[in-house]
């Protein structure tokens, strides 16, 4: 399936691997790659050696093209920008911030920049910044969350901008995909599915607890103090929506979520930890390798769009 950001990118199947913290490692994004998509390492808070050496090994699994997300907030995020210069990562995907201080630096070297917006206006903006395309995504997503809707987000930033557009949250198989090319998608972002993949190193709990999940089993916890994350219902968000109902100060609150991402994804504390995922879990019923996920999502995406071609 030829699409703008397969000749973009140079990659055979229109999926990217969202770049997700502890999970987006060089495994996963190596196998991500090797099965034709667009495997992501999530830089997020790591320090730069660290990201250093995720690329290199990455690159000893696969020779096809490999991206790297950067979280802007982060402490290291100078030190990571310079890194994927000197590694000439073709690919950089951001989000938490705008990339505007890094654009030069990055496109001069030969990167793609491909900044993650949750609205119109910051489509617009990282288009105008130089972005080579965005990525429109929806509240349906696991973590970090915007407001609209991927259905109503990605339509409206297909037509504010010219750079193509690739659609996020809520996408876990080929009708997801279809939808999204419908809407004016040029690609797929997906998070949740690769998580549990084979090649995640996520701790088996974490993955039991997706395949498990109903269509009601996520949460957004935060919305009070502006920093709205979606994951799965446990015992920690109970508390924390209770804490946060009764008015509980922010320092409070962010006290209960410190290492509790890693605590789910690592130790596979699944009560207490924070269990990342998008309202899409509840269609995750198996464990696949991340050849079979592209595989079956890209034919059941070409059947439909070819069915609806022919009508």
């Amino acid at each position: 399936m030829r699409t703008k950001i397969t000749e973009l990118l140079h990659i055979d199947n229109p999926i990217i691997q969202g770049g997700m913290a502890w999970v987006a490692e060089h495994h996963l994004a190596a196998a991500v790659s090797a099965a034709s998509g667009l495997g992501i390492i999530g830089a997020a808070n790591a320090p730069a050696d660290w990201v250093r050496g995720e690329i290199r090994k990455a690159r000893e699994i696969t020779s096809n093209p490999i991206g790297v997300n950067v979280m802007l907030l982060s402490p290291y995020a100078d030190e990571v920008a310079q890194v994927l210069v000197e590694e000439k990562v073709p690919v950089i995907t951001t989000g938490a911030g705008n990339p505007g201080k890094y654009m030069e630096m990055w496109k001069s070297a030969g990167s793609k920049v491909i900044p993650v917006v949750a609205s119109v206006a910051l489509a617009r903006m990282m288009e105008r910044g130089g972005a080579d395309a965005v990525i429109a995504e929806g509240t349906e997503s696991g973590g970090h969350i915007g407001a609209a809707t991927t259905m109503t987000l990605v339509p409206q930033v297909r037509d504010a901008v010219k750079v193509p557009v690739i659609a996020a949250g809520g996408v876990g198989d080929g009708r997801g995909m279809a939808a999204c090319f419908m809407l004016g998608a040029d690609a797929v972002q997906i998070g949740t599915r690769f998580v549990v993949a084979k090649e995640s190193i996520c701790h088996e709990n974490y993955k039991e607890r997706i395949i498990k999940a109903k269509d009601i089993d996520s949460a957004v916890t935060g919305r009070s103090h502006g920093h709205p994350i979606r994951q799965l219902r446990n015992q920690m968000t109970k508390e924390y929506l209770k804490k946060e109902q009764e008015g509980v100060p922010f320092e409070e609150l962010e006290l209960m979520t410190v290492g509790a991402l890693r605590n789910a994804v690592v130790d596979g504390d699944v009560k207490h930890g924070t269990v990342m995922a998008g309202q899409i879990a509840g269609l995750i019923s198996k464990e696949q390798t991340c050849q079979e996920i592209i595989d079956e999502i890209m034919k059941e995406a070409a059947a439909l769009l070819q069915g609806a071609t022919n009508e």
